[in-house]
C-alpha cells in the first residue's frame, strides 16, 4: 500500500473561515478538557493518603479508573446532551482530537517527550474517513462544511483515492492535506550505482566525498533582526488590539516564509545530491544532544534533522539508496590510510594525516570516511574504519547491487 500526502491552499469564503475557526476553538476546548482531566487523575495520585498538603489536594475516588481514549470518547458522547456546541464538528473530528491528546502521552511513556501542554490554540484538526469521490476538480467535499475550493497546484495521480483530509491554518491562510492511498506494492531501493558520502556542517552545510562543498543557509540569521523589531513592537501593543493582532500576523507570516525557504533549500539540495549517485550515506548524528549544545542555535537553524528525511524522501521517490552510517570518529580518520588522527579542534579546518601525508578539507575528509563506512555495509569490498582498525571486510555480491 502506497500512501502519499498532498498539501494544496484552500480558497474559503467569510462564512466558511468562521467555520473553520469556530471547529478549532471547539476541539481546543475539548483537548484541554481532556488533558485537565487526566492531569487531575495524575495529581490525585501523587502522594500517599497520611502525606496530603494541608492547604490544598486534588481528591479523586481511589476506585475512580485512569482516563483513558475510550472512556474519554464515551464520555464526549454524553457531554453532547448538556453542550449543544460540541455537536456543531463532526463527531470523528473530536474523536481524532482526543486521539492526539493520547498520542502526547504515548509520546511521553515511550519517547522521553514532555508531559503535554495545555493548547493557546488549535492549529489542525483532522477527517479520517473521506468519500473517495471527496475531491472533485478544484474543489474538495468536507463533511458538515460543504464544498470547499482549493487551488490546485498538482493533479493526483491516477489510482489514488482520498482516505483522510487534514485542514490546517497557518499565518497565510488555511490549507488542507489529503492522505491519498493507492493498492500497490513499490520494493525500497536497493544498492547500486556510484556512492557518494556526505558530511553535514555548519562551516559548510554539506560536504560530499566529490570534494563538493554547499554553503550553509541562514535563513533565520538573516531575518533574525526584523523578527526582534516586531516582536518589540508587539510587546507595546495592548493585547487583543487591532494593531496587536496585525503584527501578530506579521511575525507567523515570517515563520512561515522562513520555513517555506529551508524546506525549499532542502529539497532542492537533495534533488542535487541524488543526480549524482545511486547510493548516498549520511551521519547518524544524535540531533536532541546537539539541540542542547553550546552551538544549539546554529544546529537548530541547520535543521539537519528535517533535511536527511527530505533526502530520504528524495532518494525513495528517485530510486536512489539511501542509508545512515556510524557518526563516532569520521573527523579523526584518515579517508586515505585509515589511521586514527587524534581529535581535532573545531578552529582546525583542514586533515593533515602525519601517516601518509594526506591533506584535504577536513570535511570533505569526514565525508569520505562516511562514504567508506556505507560502503562496507552494503556488502561492497571496502575497509570499515573506525578508530583507525580494519573492523570488518565487506564482499561484493552482483546478485545484491543488481536492480
Amino acid at each position: 500500500m502506497l500512501t502519499l500526502n498532498y498539501q494544496y491552499k484552500l480558497i474559503v469564503t467569510p462564512e466558511q473561515a468562521s467555520t473553520l475557526d469556530s471547529w478549532l476553538d471547539i476541539c481546543r476546548s475539548v483537548y484541554n478538557y481532556g488533558l485537565r482531566e487526566r492531569k487531575d487523575w495524575v495529581n490525585s495520585r501523587k502522594c500517599r493518603i497520611d502525606r496530603c498538603s494541608i492547604e490544598k489536594e486534588y481528591i479523586i475516588p481511589a476506585d475512580s479508573k485512569r482516563p483513558t481514549y475510550a472512556s474519554q470518547c464515551k464520555s464526549l458522547t454524553e457531554a453532547k446532551k448538556e453542550n449543544p456546541n460540541l455537536k456543531i464538528p463532526q463527531s470523528q473530528v473530536l474523536q481524532q482530537t482526543l486521539k492526539q491528546l493520547e498520542t502526547s502521552f504515548v509520546n511521553m511513556w515511550e519517547r522521553g517527550f514532555g508531559f503535554p501542554r495545555f493548547k493557546k490554540r488549535m492549529k489542525s484538526f483532522c477527517f479520517p474517513q473521506v468519500s473517495s469521490h471527496a475531491v472533485q476538480g478544484d474543489s474538495i467535499f468536507l463533511p458538515k462544511i460543504g464544498e470547499v475550493k482549493f487551488r490546485k497546484s498538482r493533479e493526483i495521480p491516477d489510482g489514488f483515492i482520498p482516505k483522510q483530509i487534514r485542514v490546517i491554518k497557518k499565518a497565510s491562510g488555511y490549507y488542507v492535506t489529503i492522505c491519498i492511498q493507492c493498492d500497490v506494492d513499490v520494493p525500497a531501493p536497493q544498492p547500486h550505482g556510484y556512492a557518494i558520502g556526505i558530511d553535514l556542517g555548519l562551516n559548510s552545510f554539506i560536504a560530499t566525498s566529490e570534494n563538493e562543498l554547499i554553503k550553509s543557509h541562514k535563513f533565520f540569521r538573516e531575518s533574525e533582526g526584523k523578527l526582534k523589531l516586531l516582536q518589540r513592537k508587539l510587546k507595546n501593543k495592548k493585547k487583543g488590539s487591532r494593531r496587536w493582532l496585525r503584527i501578530q500576523k506579521q511575525i507567523g507570516l515570517l515563520y512561515e516564509k522562513i520555513h517555506n525557504c529551508r524546506k525549499d533549500f532542502f529539497f532542492k539540495t537533495a534533488h542535487h545530491l541524488c543526480d549524482q549517485a545511486g547510493m548516498i550515506f549520511a551521519e547518524d548524528l544524535n540531533l536532541k544532544a546537539l539541540g542542547r549544545s553550546a552551538l544549539r542555535k546554529a544546529c537548530l537553524d541547520a535543521s539537519w534533522g528535517s533535511f536527511l528525511n527530505i533526502l530520504s524522501f528524495v532518494c525513495w521517490e528517485r530510486g536512489v539508496y539511501f542509508a545512515k552510517v556510524d557518526a563516532n570518529g569520521t573527523s579523526q580518520i584518515c579517508p586515505n590510510c585509515g589511521v586514527n588522527c587524534g581529535q581535532k579542534d573545531l578552529s582546525q579546518r583542514r586533515h593533515d594525516c602525519d601517516n601518509c601525508g594526506d591533506q584535504t578539507d577536513r570535511d570533505i575528509a569526514a565525508a569520505q570516511v562516511v562514504k567508506e563506512r556505507g560502503l562496507s555495509t552494503v556488502g561492497q569490498t571496502g575497509i570499515m574504519l573506525t578508530e583507525g582498525k580494519e573492523i570488518g571486510v565487506g564482499v561484493y555480491t552482483p546478485s545484491r547491487l543488481s536492480l
